[in-house]
């Protein structure tokens, strides 16, 4: 039992972090651990040869490294929060620059840092650590040089060149949804909203025209849903998998499955474990994210307002991207379910972001003042 008179270290933080909000987090991971053991022989075998849990076993790592960040950086006061992500943004920016000469090249993408045993994508950790900063430029009430809309576009314009140049159009386009929502909830006018979103509709257009990768995969979703190599597959996974799935280790749909383990693990998920599991994952990020809003939406500093939206939707977004290609109902985008996909940069920057949402909206004492004039202590 855990004492509230306790002022320690854990205690403290116990009693003042987002508790429904941590736990439903735990739930999300301990379902990707789960569906990494399912998926790992399809990585490492066939539907012939025996496949083994290297891949499971890389992922428990990732998961024990990801739960000290997710701790950590909760336990980070708003004025640590600031300093940690001005670090990290610019470490992700660096290291997005050097992924265009030193990156390994896959499928004509340059996108990550090799480490021997672990790869990085430096752009992950892009997003969390913009929201902070926007947050903080956005919600300061003193005199700025210029607006802070155009301050914080200046702020993301490196980290969306790099991007293109990798090219990375999927997390070029969250990060610019990321910026624009933020500037929603901000409070910018509509007319400037409406303004935005034809602009991205016009730099959609562009991606589609100049990224041959990006029209081959728009003009087969437009024309036949369903139909391409990868998605035709995760539709019978589903299928394969019914109501109940076909139960663990049965799959034989994932062995052919490009990515089985990373981008299309929620067919795995269905083939396995059936629409009972897939349904209990869209439950639980909807849950997360409606939580943390809320949460958000009740913090007492316009920074902590902004920071926690942002970094909830960043979040939600991601995670119906994700599903929503595996069911085809949108094209086809090489982008990770948070929490649950295979991979330590996809895991460590999403405990990273769910740290700083825990660290955002943690009720913080505060000294308040009674009517008699004695100092007391409330929760903030």
């Amino acid at each position: 039992m855990i004492d509230r008179a306790d002022r320690s270290g854990f205690s403290a933080w116990w009693f003042t972090v987002d508790r429904t909000a941590f736990f439903l987090v735990l739930a999300l991971i301990a379902i990707g651990m789960m569906l990494a053991f399912a998926a790992s022989p399809a990585i490492t075998g066939g539907p012939l040869t025996a496949g083994d849990f290297r891949y499971a076993a890389r992922q428990l790592t990732f998961t024990t490294l990801a739960g000290v960040i997710l701790v950590a950086t909760s336990l980070l006061s708003l004025k640590q929060v600031k300093i940690v992500a001005a670090i990290v943004f610019a470490g992700a920016l660096v290291g997005s620059f050097l992924v265009l000469f030193v990156g390994a090249d896959v499928l004509g993408a340059r996108r990550e840092l090799d480490f021997g045993p672990i790869s990085l994508q430096p752009s992950e950790f892009l997003k969390p650590s913009f929201a902070i900063l926007a947050a903080a430029v956005l919600s300061d009430r003193g005199k700025l040089p210029m607006p802070r809309p155009a301050i914080t576009f200046l702020m993301l314009l490196p980290a969306l060149a790099i991007l293109l140049k990798q090219p990375d159009v999927g997390q070029t386009g969250l990060l610019l949804s990321l910026w624009g929502a933020m500037l929603f909830f901000w409070g910018m006018s509509f007319l400037w909203v409406g303004a935005g979103l034809g602009v991205v509709g016009v730099l959609g257009l562009a991606a589609y025209e100049i990224f041959p990768h990006v029209h081959h995969r728009v003009q087969q979703f437009l024309e036949e849903p369903g139909t391409g190599y990868q998605a035709g597959l995760a539709l019978k996974a589903f299928a394969h998998g019914g109501l109940a799935g076909v139960g663990p280790g049965a799959g034989t749909v994932k062995y052919r499955i490009p990515d089985a383990h990373s981008d299309y693990i929620f067919a795995v998920a269905g083939e396995e474990f059936g629409l009972i599991l897939c349904g209990l994952i869209a439950i639980l990020f909807c849950c997360l994210t409606v939580r943390l809003l809320l949460r958000a939406a009740n913090a007492p500093q316009p920074f902590c307002q902004l920071a926690g939206a942002g970094l909830a939707l960043v979040t939600a977004v991601q995670a119906f991207i994700n599903m929503g290609v595996a069911v085809s109902l949108l094209p086809a985008k090489g982008m990770t379910l948070p929490f649950i996909s295979y991979g330590g940069s996809s895991l460590f920057a999403m405990a990273f972001t769910m740290g700083l949402a825990l660290a955002m909206t943690r009720q913080r004492p505060k000294v308040a003042i009674r009517a008699d004039g004695v100092l007391q202590w409330s929760r903030a």
